[in-house]
């Protein structure tokens, strides 16, 4: 190895202003063996190749639960069990890692998380938004007339929404895999849901219509969206609640907006013209953002087997508090989405007209939007079970009594939309405040691996929840008159639905004060040794 360079280097953490650890260079470059540290303990897998040269090196520093990236150009010969890599650096040069962008700030920071935030907005805001959709679909007797139309046509929008949701345990590992591959992922992703939507508008097939407008639409989403979550773990640390809360938002935001658009546009030009318009404007907007969507580490040019967990990495997967959190996370699921896809319908039982039952779903998004980014925020600061029991119970109450009870006028329903968004639209905002509890922030792989877990948890719920509540959506004999219960409206369709819709909440917002209660007792012991 060139003599200029000394025998240890500094390697900095993801905070470009640590100092970092000092790490052995071995002194002669065919002793180096990348896939064990100083010590010689192994730590990764090798996988042989023909090519020759090794220009980045990912070496795991004991002393922290974190990597750094170490690029050193220098020509080696080819050994048994060589990695795959590509050389980027001049010979004889070692990349800094302290020339990072500041993390938590600057704006490389702030730049994905605005486009991040619309990403979301679009991704996820049509979905949130179907229920617009929904009620058009069933009011066209050519969609309406065909077999098990008022059983398929609801399950487009979960469809969509739960496949991306459940995408995570999949996807996330590919992307540690084959990180260079990312952002390329994200281009097709757009070509997909531009596809989706055209093809969508020109099908009259129920079916069909599932597989454009729900699968296909999803894949895309998929595709464009998941990579936003790794990046925004390495750009945020001390901030991540709040990023997460500002991108999350987008969901509330693209629900806010387009069911005010769509009506307009359905009446207009027809389901089939709307799809097309979407598409194109869709495709528009995400474009010129993509090249703001790029993580903030170097990107690792290593192709191989993933480093195994260590037993400390998997740690979370025994933990009380996880289990807790996941069985809370899928109840909410089940409950979550029920009135996004049937509120429409129930306003169009108390004879509104389509722009007063859009307004009713986008105002219950607009309070979401700023549960998002209120509980983000919090989570940052406070105990994230504290908030969880709160947003959860006060959820369940609304429910019951917002919807079944007040939700027979306008008036009514309109609060129990403000009330229910900005409680029950919080929850996936608390996210990362649970993950801070069970694994280091320092380290964005762990990071993303539990935030797909939640989301694969909570889109078992999404998708099963409207077939259930689907079934349960039959007139009960009767009438619901002004000044009636909420529960009566639609001659009692939706009482077993509101019923539970509040169920679900109730069991949920128990399990997370028996995991508040346990994790109080958790900290107290610690307190006392």
């Amino acid at each position: 190895m060139d003599s200029t360079l000394s025998n240890t280097v500094g390697v900095p953490g993801p905070n470009s202003s640590e100092a970092g650890f000092k790490v052995p260079l071995y002194p002669d470059p065919r002793s180096f063996d990348p896939f064990k540290n100083e010590h010689g303990v192994q730590i990764a897998s090798p996988r042989r190749t023909e090519e020759d040269g090794i220009s980045e090196i990912e070496l795991a520093v004991p002393p922290v639960q974190q990597r750094s990236i170490l690029h050193i150009g220098h020509q080696i010969q080819p050994q048994e069990g060589t990695l795959d890599v590509h050389h980027d650096f001049p010979p004889n040069r070692v990349h800094n890692a302290s020339s990072l962008a500041p993390v938590d700030g600057g704006f490389g920071a702030w730049s994905f998380l605005f486009a991040a935030f619309f990403v979301e907005l679009i991704v996820w805001g049509f979905p949130s938004a179907f229920g617009t959709f929904l009620d058009a679909y069933l009011r066209d007797p050519v969609y309406a007339s065909q077999k098990n139309a008022q059983l398929l046509l609801p399950m487009i929008g979960t469809m969509t929404s739960g496949i991306i949701y459940c995408s995570g345990p999949v996807t996330y590992p590919l992307m540690y895999r084959y990180p260079k591959y990312m952002r390329l992922s994200m281009w097709v992703g757009v070509a997909i849901c531009f596809a989706s939507l055209f093809g969508a508008s020109y099908t009259t097939s129920v079916t069909k219509l599932i597989l454009c407008q729900g699968v296909l639409y999803a894949i895309g989403g998929t595709l464009l969206y998941n990579p936003c979550i790794n990046y925004m773990n390495e750009w945020f640390i001390a901030r991540r609640g709040l990023a997460n809360g500002v991108i999350s938002a987008g969901t509330a935001a693209g629900g806010l907006i387009l069911p005010l658009i769509l009506p307009n546009l359905i009446d207009r030009h027809g389901t089939a013209k709307t799809l097309r318009i979407l598409a194109v404007v869709f495709s528009a907007c995400i474009l010129p953002l993509l090249p703001f969507l790029k993580g903030r580490l170097p990107q690792a040019k290593v192709v191989g087997p993933a480093v195994r967990a260590s037993g400390e990495d998997r740690k979370w997967m025994r933990s009380m508090g996880f289990r807790f959190i996941m069985i809370a996370n899928t109840l909410q699921g089940f409950g979550y989405f029920v009135p996004l896809v049937w509120l429409p319908n129930f306003a169009s039982e108390l004879h509104l007209n389509a722009t007063n039952a859009s307004l009713a779903l986008s105002l219950l998004n607009g309070a979401s939007l700023i549960g998002r980014l209120s509980f983000g925020a919090l989570a940052d600061y406070m105990d994230t079970w504290l908030l969880a029991f709160s947003t959860l119970l006060g959820t369940c109450l609304a429910t019951f009594v917002g919807w079944g009870v007040i939700s027979c006028s306008l008036a009514g329903l309109i609060s129990f939309g403000i009330v229910y968004g900005g409680l029950a639209g919080g929850w996936s905002s608390l996210w990362t405040g649970f993950i801070k509890d069970l694994v280091s922030q320092e380290d964005p792989r762990l990071s993303t691996t539990l935030i797909g877990y939640l989301m694969f948890s909570r889109g078992l719920g999404n998708i099963l929840s409207t077939p259930i509540t689907a079934a349960m959506a039959h007139p009960r004999g009767f009438d619901a008159t002004p000044g009636r219960l909420g529960f009566g409206v639609g001659n009692g369709k939706f009482e077993n639905v509101i019923v539970y819709t509040g169920t679900c909440f109730a069991g949920a917002s128990l399990i997370a004060g028996v995991g508040w209660i346990v994790d109080q007792t958790r900290k107290g012991s610690r307190t006392l040794r």
